[in-house]
Parts: structure tokens; C-alpha cells; sequence
């Protein structure tokens, strides 16, 4: 293997001429913008970042395309990016300021840095509007909250402790800081520094900003360590080192890998996949690949696990996607039509969807009414325990399939659920301490749209996908997080009954009064049956703070009545 060098600048160059491609093995780009903060700040402060393997070769490799623009490649050989697709990628789109494509929408890394950055590092995690992980969540799976918790001057306090920031209209109109693309366009300081109000070379903060804006376009220059896989290997043994090298370094996860050796024996499979991808995105379920591979697995080997990938042949493959496909168009179809599921933002696990596919499968799609309710029941009991969220969730999922393959039937899935978890029912109990995070909170979601909760100004059937900031949903504190400052924890603010859902516009109109203060006319204006909807207890005596914990635990006891009496129903 031979060792070589490139700064960031001439990679950057090699991606954009199409001198460095991706091979299909490869996974899709899945950084967030936060995880490209935290790179250029590595970076900035001169941290080791890794080394990048490449494998130059001759061979017609099938390819995939990088997240950013390349032009045709030119070169009669071709090198294979293997490791370093994530930083190289986020690299390229932040210096030549271009969008990342993911899953077919193109996106921005805007990032902004700071000219008044401290100078000691400061160890500060900032929040993020949506949460969650890239590699593991998508952009929408979470619900919306409270966009009110945190006052400008506190979140500002935070930011000003950073080096790098993801981009905010409002910090974008702060002098002191500046666009990171903006930067590494231009060598020339001067707009940077007017804007920022240094008006000339006596100005002390003029060698400090200049200083530093030199410092960030040096990342341009930060040289990485490159290992080239010898020409002579052929394109299997490069996807063994490709598993291995991964594998040791716990880099990918193992649908990744995966991923990796299917195409290795199926060439251009990874479009298919991915085509299959986007068709189930289109209908709101856009679901991370991996869960898609995972489907796969469990109708070539009725398990889940990737661990015997590498003994299944093209002919194996290429049947089980077919019924992979058409069972996950049956689960897709149940969820949405049956358990009134119709975003994977109401999942606890989209584990379940692979036992569901695999059922329909098992009965050839063809079940009987009381086989659909029972089905109904175990689906929604298991999202709202969180049946594939706790302890081993592929051996649970893999217990599942199990039955199914041994010829079981609901029953038994409904059994193996009870084992796990005792009684099915939800008691008041259960709901005490849960917050927005929790199965039960998505459970009642369903539950209370399927009551027709409605926003309490526009009216508007509660839903996922309303258009506009004014009628998107949010989760909205009925006793205000700054109301139970001081008298509650944290904790308690966020309980699950203290959670309603409403629009935008209503949530932000009703602030931080007190819910004696505003519930309270709202009833008199449209009466009690709203606030029903979502189990909102309405009398007076436990609408003020010092009956907190009693109108907690009535509306928990509210709350577990309405979620048994829907997972109980009929479709």
C-alpha cells in the first residue's frame, strides 16, 4: 500500500474536476451541518483529523455520485474514494459554498464563524432546532416544540462562547460574525472588516480579525495522509478491506457494511435501492436505507442481522428485494390506512414496519378481519411500549420474525409483546416522568387526532404536514416552562400531561401566561369539547401553579383512558 499526501485545497480540486469518485460500496452523505461545525473547528485549531484511503484502478467500477456537483472525469483510470467520503464532502461544500445533496433534496451547509471567538476552547454543545442524529434520524423525525424556552440573550451568551456556529438569520446580522463560505471565496479581508466596524490599522481588533480569517482560510491548506490501495487488487478484495478497515474502526454501521458487500456481488443495486428509497419518501416515509437493507435480510434469511451476508448470491438477493418491496408497500399501507401512522416521526422503532412487511408477506397478503384488528392492536401496543426501543432491539426484532416464520400467528406476537412487558394496558402511572421523547407521546398524537383535537384559533385538524410556521405543530406547554421556573424541575415542566399540540402562530399568541389566564377564556369562547379532544382538564382549581401536580395527575389518568380506548378500537 502506498502512502501519499494532499492538502484539503487539491482534494476539494481532485472531487470537483472528477478525478476522485465514489464507489457504489460506499454510503450515502448523512453529516449534519453540526457534525461539519465540529470538523472545520478541529481544523481551525490544527487537530489530527484522520487519513483518507483511496484505490486507484482501471477497472469498470460501478459508481455512485458525491453529495456535491463534479464534472465528467476525464482521466482514464479512476480514483475510488474508500474512507474520508463524509469530511471530503462537507469540505468541498462549505469551500466552493455549494448545497449537499441527500435523499434527493439538495441542502446548504451554512456555517458561520465567529471574529470574536475566545481564544481558550470552549467546551459548548449547541442546541439544535430539530435534535437528532443525522446518521440515524432524518431532518423531520422529530415533533416540533416550544420555540420560546430560551430567551435571544441566553442562546446568544452560548453562541458567543463558540468558534463555529450553524447559521441563524439573526446571528447572520451580527457584525462579528461571518459567512465560512464567504471566506474561503475571497483572500480579501476588507468587506469582513468593514462590516465588522474595524475602520482602519489602528483599530486593535485589525491584526486580530485579519489574524484569524487567515487562520480559517488556512484550513485550505491542512494536509491529510492518504493510503492508495495497489492497481493489481480487483474489486472484491478492495470491498474486504473496505469491510475490515471499517469494520476495526467501528466507522460504519453494519448496514453499511452491508451495503458494501451486496453490491460487491449485485453491480448497480444500490440505484435500486435507492429508487425504492425515494418511491416510499414520496409517500412520507422517508426511511434510512439501512432499514431497507434490514428488510431485505429479513426475506432472504427470516432474521435481521447482516452477520451472513456474504453467503447469499445475486439470484437470493434479487428475489428477496422484490418481496421486500412489496412487503414493505403492505406495512407502509397498514400503518398509514390501519394504525393511522403516516410519518416515520410517529415510530417509536421502524423496526416495526419489517415484522409488519414480513406478516403481510407470511399470509400472502390476504387476512381476515379479525386478523387485521388483532394486528391493529399488537402494532400500536408495541409502538406505544417501545417494543423495538429497549434492550436488543434486533434480537426482539429478530424473535418477531421468528414466530412469523415458524407459521405463528398475532396471538403469538401479542404474547411474546406481554412477556416482555406484563399488563398491555397504559396506567396513569406509566405516563408520570415520560416527556416528548417518549413512544407513549407519539401514541398520543394518534390517539388525539383520531379524537379530532383541533388547533384552539384556526381550527385545524392537528397533522404532521400542515404548510406555514403560523400552522406547523408544536408540542405546547399548557403550564409555561417559565411559569414552573423556580417551583418545578425541568423534569416535571416537560411531563407528558403538560403537553398539547397546536399551531405555531396559537403557541407563540399564548406565550408564557398562565394557563388560568388564557385556558380559561378560550373555553368560554368555543366551549369544553377542544380541550377534550386532548384530555385537558378545564376547571379552575387546576389551571393555577400551586395545583401543578394535581392537574398532572388527572390529566394522567385522562390521558391513559383515551390511549387504551384507541388502541383498543376498530379500524
Amino acid at each position: 500500500m502506498a502512502k501519499a499526501e494532499a492538502s484539503v485545497e487539491e482534494l476539494v480540486s481532485m472531487i470537483e474536476r472528477g478525478e476522485l469518485r465514489l464507489p457504489e460500496m460506499q454510503r450515502q452523505y448523512v453529516w449534519r451541518s453540526t457534525r461539519v461545525r465540529d470538523l472545520l473547528d478541529s481544523l481551525y485549531r490544527g487537530y489530527p483529523s484522520g487519513a483518507i484511503l483511496l484505490w486507484e484502478t482501471d477497472e469498470a467500477v460501478p459508481l455512485q455520485d458525491f453529495a456535491v456537483s463534479q464534472s465528467t472525469n476525464p482521466y482514464q483510470s479512476t480514483r475510488l474514494l474508500l474512507d474520508g467520503q463524509q469530511r471530503l464532502t462537507s469540505l468541498s461544500a462549505v469551500i466552493r459554498g455549494e448545497p449537499v445533496s441527500v435523499r434527493g433534496r439538495r441542502r446548504p451547509i451554512d456555517l458561520l464563524f465567529n471574529l470574536e471567538h475566545p481564544d481558550q476552547l470552549a467546551v459548548v454543545t449547541e442546541v439544535e432546532e430539530n435534535g437528532g442524529d443525522e446518521e440515524d434520524f432524518d431532518e423531520d423525525g422529530e415533533l416540533i416544540g416550544d420555540e420560546t424556552d430560551s430567551t435571544e440573550d441566553e442562546l446568544l451568551k452560548r453562541f458567543n462562547k463558540m468558534t463555529f456556529v450553524v447559521a441563524t438569520r439573526k446571528l447572520e446580522q451580527l457584525p462579528q460574525w461571518v459567512k465560512v463560505s464567504d471566506v474561503f471565496k475571497t483572500d480579501n479581508d476588507a468587506p469582513f472588516l468593514k462590516r465588522a466596524g474595524v475602520s482602519g490599522f489602528d483599530d486593535p481588533r485589525y491584526e486580530k480579525y485579519s489574524q484569524r480569517l487567515a487562520r480559517l482560510r488556512g484550513i485550505r491548506k491542512y494536509v491529510y495522509r492518504m493510503d492508495v490501495l495497489e492497481r493489481t487488487l480487483s474489486y472484491d478484495e478492495v470491498t474486504e478491506i473496505f469491510v475490515r478497515v471499517n469494520s476495526l474502526g467501528a466507522k460504519l454501521r453494519s448496514s453499511d457494511l452491508a451495503l458494501a458487500q451486496i453490491t460487491a456481488k449485485w453491480r448497480h443495486s444500490l440505484q435500486t435501492f435507492q429508487d425504492f428509497q425515494k418511491a416510499c419518501a414520496s409517500t412520507g416515509f422517508d426511511l434510512d436505507l439501512g432499514l431497507h437493507l434490514k428488510n431485505l435480510m429479513a426475506f432472504a434469511t427470516g432474521q435481521s442481522r447482516f452477520q451472513v451476508v456474504g453467503n447469499l448470491n445475486v439470484e437470493k438477493l434479487q428475489k428477496a428485494w422484490k418481496e421486500a418491496c412489496d412487503g414493505m408497500e403492505f406495512a407502509l399501507n397498514f400503518a398509514r390506512s390501519n394504525l393511522g401512522i403516516d410519518s416515520p416521526a410517529l415510530l417509536s422503532s421502524p423496526f416495526l414496519l419489517v415484522v409488519l412487511a414480513y406478516f403481510g408477506h407470511s399470509r400472502n397478503y390476504a387476512l381476515s378481519n379479525n386478523e387485521a384488528h388483532q394486528l391493529r392492536y399488537w402494532a400500536l401496543a408495541a409502538n406505544a411500549k417501545g417494543r423495538f426501543s429497549r434492550g436488543s432491539s434486533e434480537t426482539i426484532l429478530d424473535q418477531d420474525l421468528a414466530i412469523i416464520r415458524n407459521g405463528g400467528g398475532v396471538n403469538e406476537l401479542i404474547d411474546r409483546l406481554r412477556l416482555q412487558f406484563g399488563r398491555l394496558d397504559i396506567t396513569p402511572e406509566e405516563l408520570e416522568g415520560r416527556n416528548q421523547r417518549s413512544a407513549l407521546f407519539k401514541t398520543m398524537f394518534l390517539a388525539f387526532r383520531a379524537a379530532g383535537a383541533k388547533d384552539w384559533r384556526s381550527h385545524l385538524a392537528i397533522a404532521l404536514d400542515h404548510s406555514g410556521s403560523q400552522h406547523r405543530l408544536q408540542f405546547h406547554h399548557i403550564f409555561p416552562k417559565a411559569l414552573l421556573r423556580g417551583s418545578y424541575t425541568p423534569r416535571e415542566a416537560d411531563d407528558i400531561a403538560n403537553l398539547a399540540f397546536i399551531g405555531g402562530k396559537t403557541n407563540r399568541a399564548i406565550s408564557d401566561k398562565a394557563p388560568v389566564t388564557y385556558l380559561l377564556p378560550l373555553v368560554a369562547q368555543h366551549g369544553a369539547a377542544p380541550f377534550a379532544a386532548q384530555c385537558i382538564p378545564v376547571e379552575e382549581e387546576l389551571l393555577v401553579l400551586d395545583q401543578y401536580k394535581a392537574f398532572l395527575q388527572e390529566r394522567r389518568k385522562r390521558i391513559a383512558v383515551a390511549l387504551n380506548a384507541f388502541i383498543h378500537a376498530v379500524a
